[in-house]
Order: structure tokens, then C-alpha cells, then sequence
């Protein structure tokens, strides 16, 4: 299984740290599955422009194909006025309406107040479901006094990042044996 975790902005560390994190987890529980750490800081992604995602090159082309290639999807965002930054807002223009079609995506958010845990259920879960996202129902939400310098300190956000990534990697299992179980009924 290929798992793209995205850590969905340019600026700030609290959402790169949460997603390395989450790598972390993944590398220690899951070590059969392949993962890779998308950190858009560290790209030069173009602005989309209608074009098709494989027309691109350079970073902005790797990216896409990085994330059309992913059996799972961990996305990180921050909240940037009440909303999600452009940066992944770019990156979801970037990608074809089914992008997210047999995927399972789930989702991790770090705002610095409580007032934003609905961002989630308003717009990324729509935008998800829009592109056919299988979607991991449950998300985190970590707010700024979760973090020390650098470091994730509360055990609760920690725990309800190994169930995250638990659930994802399970969803997808399951997801992936009832598609092939489908379609060897077909017998091609």
C-alpha cells in the first residue's frame, strides 16, 4: 500500500510537525507500507491553470503524480482565516474531479483556537467528497497549547493520531478487498 501524507502549507511549523509525526507512526506500525512525506514547504508548485495534473513538470508534476498514486491519503492543513490555506487549495485544483476516487483520504487539522474545528465539516470534507474520496469519518484537531516547542505534548492528540492512521490503514485494507473481491466476480 502507498500512503502520501501532505502537510498542506508553506509557512508555520505546527502542521510539518504533526505530519512528520504521522510518518513516524506510520514508519513504526506499518513498516510493510510504503509512505511518503509530502511537505508542499519544499516544493515549487505551480498555480493551477486547467491544465491536465500529467502536463506539469518539475516539482508541481512530481506532486501531483505523487498523490494520484497513493492507495491512502493523510492530508494536514492549518486554518488560515477560517478556511484552508491556498497552497492546498492549489493542489486540489491542480487534480482531476475522480483524484480521489478508490482513495481513502483522512485528515489532520492545527489551528490556533478551538473556533475552527468545524473548517473541516464545511470545507475539506466537501471538497473531498466532491473528487470521490473514501473519507476517514473522524479527524484530529490540534490546537496551539498542544504543542512545545516543536513537539506534540498532549497524549490524547498523540492517541487520536494512532487511531488516524489506524483507521486509515484499515479503511483502505477493507476498501481494497471488497474492490477485488467485486471484481473477480467479473472474471477478467
Amino acid at each position: 500500500m502507498k500512503i502520501t501524507v501532505i502537510s498542506g502549507s508553506i509557512v508555520g511549523s505546527k502542521t510539518k510537525t504533526a505530519m512528520s509525526k504521522v510518518v513516524e507512526m506510520i514508519e513504526n506500525k506499518y513498516s510493510e507500507h510504503e509512505v511518503t512525506l509530502l511537505d508542499l514547504a519544499d516544493y515549487k508548485v505551480e498555480f493551477s491553470d486547467g491544465r491536465n495534473f500529467f502536463e506539469y513538470e518539475g516539482d508541481t508534476k512530481y506532486v501531483a503524480e505523487t498523490i494520484m498514486g497513493a492507495d491512502a491519503i493523510i492530508i494536514g492543513t492549518p486554518v488560515f482565516q477560517a478556511s484552508i490555506p491556498g497552497t492546498l487549495k492549489n493542489i486540489f485544483d491542480l487534480l482531476p474531479v475522480n483524484a480521489f476516487r478508490d482513495k481513502v483520504v483522512s485528515m489532520l487539522v492545527t489551528a490556533g483556537t478551538p473556533k475552527h474545528y468545524l473548517m473541516v465539516e464545511q470545507q475539506l470534507k466537501p471538497i473531498l467528497a466532491y473528487m470521490k474520496a473514501q473519507i476517514v469519518q473522524t479527524y484530529v484537531f490540534i490546537e496551539e497549547k498542544d504543542f512545545y516547542r516543536k513537539e506534540i505534548t498532549n497524549d490524547d492528540v498523540l492517541f487520536r493520531m494512532e487511531r488516524l492512521v489506524e483507521d486509515t490503514v484499515v479503511l483502505t485494507e477493507t476498501y481494497r478487498s471488497i474492490r477485488e473481491a467485486k471484481e473477480a466476480k467479473y472474471d477478467f
